[in-house]
């Protein structure tokens, strides 16, 4: 079934080699269309079958995907000529890397499978998707309808396929014969993909940290974290994790979080509720992913308003010293005190160890020297500064290029320290003209 896969989207290929520019451009605006028009319907089916997330988040993810990866994408260059360098003598020409191997997982059914796919016919790839076997039916209804999409424009369906019935046996074997892959999701999958033999692009886990510094707005701060901390129920890897704050704040800090949609705990015997509801052994409970804090109150045993959006519990230790400092997947944000800003780095650094080394870092400061002290100290590759900090996904709020795969570097065994982009999925050829003695 694989090998009759991958034919077909090769014979696809063929089709469609000698696409314009504009053609192959038109290909991602009908996906782009009919993915805004669908927004809301895809985000009601992954809530009904994943039983994860936030069904306004998720309308909004599936319409910023349609939106905003198109349009960083618009005018850049990826077919014949891309790019002429007299200085150096060279021509650069891009080809198709062949057919991508995508594997999707079920907190990211349709945003995933949208962006992969963009990226790869951007190149005039083919995409083969394997979708996580509890979100399938959302990930299916998304290839039909991308499907169907380019169809209407006069493209070959085949460009973009899907294993209808997921296996692990099934998703190993794709990763194992298409021409590269893109794999978005746990250590394992990503493990898998690079022990495939094929070239491929991974994501390292999240343990996104947060750092406030003395001259921030502490209000302000707040509100982001509760974006960032709240957005689809947790369940993105760059959501915030934990807020790392002056200690001379804290009693404004508390004051602002329980002023705003958020419920803060600092008593000792509720936090320790808390964190037996979320972790099993050392391990998150399966059961807490994607929950609402309701939900999570109810299983801990601890009151928690209506109007709630997140959970915040202070706690003293860091690292592996409490649990609370992983990764959660559910709206709980750790709240932890420093004295200095070098106490500050110490204890992000402590909980990136833990878990989430190579993704990213938000910090809410005007103070640049500390921006930068942490961009010096941090094994991350991204630095967010005053935004949430789901923009390390990138998008119209800064330079970084928008992307559901977002590389982690060495730090986290990734190949790529960027957010994944379409030229990471091109081959290009150089044409190399002698260069006059005087310049080498």
């Amino acid at each position: 079934m694989i090998d009759q896969k991958i034919l077909q989207a090769k014979q696809a290929m063929a089709e469609i080699i000698h696409y314009t520019q504009e053609q192959t451009d038109a290909l991602i605006a009908a996906i782009s269309e009919t993915i805004i028009a669908n927004a809301e319907m895809l985000a009601k089916e992954a809530v009904a079958e994943t039983k994860m997330g936030r069904l306004d988040h998720k309308i909004g993810k599936n319409t910023v995907a349609g939106t905003n990866l198109p349009t960083f994408l618009k005018g850049k260059k990826s077919v014949g000529v891309i790019n002429r360098l007299p200085e150096l003598g060279l021509v650069e020409i891009a080809h198709p890397v062949g057919v991508i191997g995508s594997v999707t997982p079920t907190t990211n059914p349709t945003v995933t499978s949208v962006g992969n796919t963009v990226v790869s016919l951007k190149g005039r790839n083919a995409i083969i998707i394997s979708p996580h076997p509890r979100a399938k039916a959302t990930t299916i209804h998304t290839v039909e309808l991308m499907r169907e999409a380019i169809a209407a424009i006069g493209a070959p369906k085949d460009l973009i396929q899907i294993i209808e019935e997921p296996s692990q046996e099934l998703t190993q074997e794709l990763m194992s014969k298409s021409d590269m892959n893109v794999a978005t999701g746990g250590p394992g999958l990503v493990h898998a993909a690079y022990t495939s033999g094929i070239p491929s692009y991974g994501v390292g886990p999240g343990n996104t940290q947060g750092i406030l510094t003395e001259d921030f707005d502490v209000a302000a701060a707040v509100e982001l974290s509760i974006i960032s901390r709240s957005f689809d129920n947790g369940l993105i890897c760059a959501c915030a994790q934990t807020i790392i704050y002056p200690e001379k704040r804290q009693a404004e800090l508390r004051q602002e979080f329980e002023k705003r949609t958020a419920v803060y705990f600092d008593q000792p015997a509720d936090v320790e509720k808390i964190r037996r509801a979320l972790f099993i052994d050392g391990q998150l409970n399966p059961a807490v992913v994607g929950q609402s804090p309701q939900f999570i109150g109810e299983l801990a045993g601890v009151p928690i308003k209506d109007e709630a959006e997140i959970i915040v519990v202070q706690i003293e230790e860091f690292g592996a010293a409490d649990v609370l400092c992983q990764e959660k997947m559910c709206p709980v944000l750790a709240a932890i005190p420093y004295r200095e800003f070098a106490d500050a780095l110490e204890i992000c650094q402590a909980n990136l160890k833990v878990a989430g080394k190579g993704h990213s870092v938000a910090i809410y400061s005007h103070d640049d020297d500390k921006i930068l002290q942490l961009g010096l100290a941090m094994p991350v590759c991204r630095i967010i500064v005053n935004q949430p900090s789901i923009d390390a996904a990138g998008g119209p709020g800064n330079g970084l290029n928008p992307t559901p795969s977002l590389g982690c570097g060495s730090w986290g065994k990734n190949i790529i320290s960027e957010n994944l982009r379409y030229d990471h999925l091109l081959n290009i050829s150089r044409i190399a003209y002698p260069l006059a003695r005087e310049t080498y």
